[in-house]
């Protein structure tokens, strides 16, 4: 599952590259992570046997950046975790009801786009005044500071909560308890959120970019993540208009059906055995 190789190694090595986002998005990354990371993994993709990419967006960057043959390439998707399902309830945290909300759920940092996803919700918020909170669910990443400076100047940061790492059972949850999942980070190499959100039949509102049209199918409604407005835009069609939200959860369960980890596993079986 690591994205190195090791110095010493057999001749016979496969290497899964799970995504080059340091490349897309430098400013979200150290000097250091991004010279280690670039290294690292331009020596992995030359000295193994057969490079195996999360995503075909994935393998168009790894040939591309780093000069891989298709030839030595191979796409298999990631799963997710479908079995851990719970009854449908209203989520509560003592005795204050938790709806209805927004929620984004990975690392609170910048590729993440955690700034813009809260200037879409002060948007929608100030232009519609609709009830919605915004639940911020991750550990604090590269960026953070901006995040939180972001939050404290709200004039809507009472309704903006943060959760920090939660169980599975807290994150299942509030996933199904969403009225909207929201995702539109900067460049993802795959995006098992947008899976796990669509096997609950929430919504999604992810990005445009990267692999996350080739994971989301067309089960989530695409917008620019460098736009706060056109986030916000997507958000509310999905607030408001109903044959839209039902389309695409809809869509969404169909769409999961293509990905598991039996798959993946079975597939990488096969070709290490090969």
């Amino acid at each position: 599952p690591a994205h190195t190789v090791p110095l010493i190694h057999p001749k016979k090595t496969v290497v899964t590259i799970h995504g080059l986002e340091y490349e897309f998005c430098p400013e979200s990354y150290s000097f250091w992570e991004r010279l280690y990371m670039r290294i690292s993994i331009r020596y992995s993709c030359r000295v193994a046997s057969t490079v195996i990419c999360v995503s075909e967006n994935t393998k168009r960057d790894v040939m591309k950046l780093y000069r891989v043959p298709a030839e030595k390439t191979q796409v298999i998707y990631e799963g997710y975790e479908s079995q851990y399902h719970l009854p449908p309830t209203t989520y509560h945290r003592g005795n204050k009801v938790e709806k209805p909300y927004w929620l984004f759920i990975g690392r609170i940092e910048e590729r993440k786009n955690v700034v813009r996803i809260i200037e879409a919700f002060e948007i929608v918020k100030s232009k519609y005044q609709i009830p919605h909170r915004l639940i911020l669910v991750g550990k604090a990443g590269y960026g953070y500071e901006k995040v939180k400076y972001q939050i404290s100047n709200s004039k809507y940061q009472m309704e903006i909560e943060e959760r920090g790492y939660v169980s599975e059972e807290e994150k299942w949850q509030l996933l199904q308890n969403a009225d909207v999942f929201l995702f539109p980070t900067l460049y993802e190499g795959f995006g098992i959120p947008v899976l796990e959100a669509q096997s609950v039949g929430v919504p999604v509102v992810t990005s445009h970019t990267s692999s996350l049209p080739e994971i989301a199918g067309e089960g989530a409604i695409f917008v620019d993540p460098l736009s706060a407005e056109n986030i916000a835009e997507g958000i509310y069609r999905v607030l408001t208009e109903p044959d839209v939200r039902s389309g695409i959860i809809k869509k969404a369960a169909i769409n999961v059906n293509r990905f598991s980890w039996a798959s993946c596993s079975e597939k990488i079986s096969q070709l290490l055995t090969q």
